[in-house]
């Protein structure tokens, strides 16, 4: 299975590392390798430029859900060019083991699921059913770094 080739014919491309503010200190690892396993820590939604993607916000107030899934599937493929600059090769993913997606959600708002389903659904579409199927939550919070509209992070089995 060709990630890279999947990702091209999807017309998908990966970011580049975020950019970070000078001000902003981030004392820990994007991605973090043991054993067989890679632990991926919190991402966000990034443009192509590696700058946090716009609409910022609370989903269900100043996002649709629409935006919300939209925002949650440029977090997965901010995952995935983590994944690639650490591990060299997307391929060297065997099985998708757990995503936990934070929502940055206005009171009342409950349609957690779906906006995580951005990340799912891609990372499904990618890996098929058998490597992509995972483990999942998706729980709303007041706040989230930045007013980002999501964050996710992950965990997956590598060769």
């Amino acid at each position: 299975m060709d990630i890279e080739a999947r990702l091209a014919a999807l017309g998908l491309t990966l970011p580049p590392p975020v950019v970070i503010a000078p001000h902003i200190r981030l004392p820990f690892a994007f991605v973090r390798v043991s054993g067989n396993r890679a632990y991926i820590s919190g991402h966000a939604p990034l443009d192509l430029d590696g700058r946090v993607a716009r609409p910022l916000g609370k989903v269900g107030s100043d996002l649709t859900i629409e935006q919300g899934y939209e925002a949650a599937r440029l977090t997965a493929l901010s995952i995935l060019g983590s994944l690639r600059r650490t591990l060299g090769d997307l391929d060297r993913v065997t099985s998708w083991l757990r995503i936990f997606g934070m929502v940055n959600a206005a009171p009342g708002f409950t349609d957690l699921p779906t906006v995580i389903n951005g990340c799912s659904d891609l990372i499904l579409e990618l890996y098929g059913p058998e490597r992509g199927a995972h483990a999942r939550s998706a729980v709303g919070l007041a706040e989230l770094p930045f007013n980002i509209p999501v964050e996710i992070e992950a965990e997956v089995a590598i060769a």
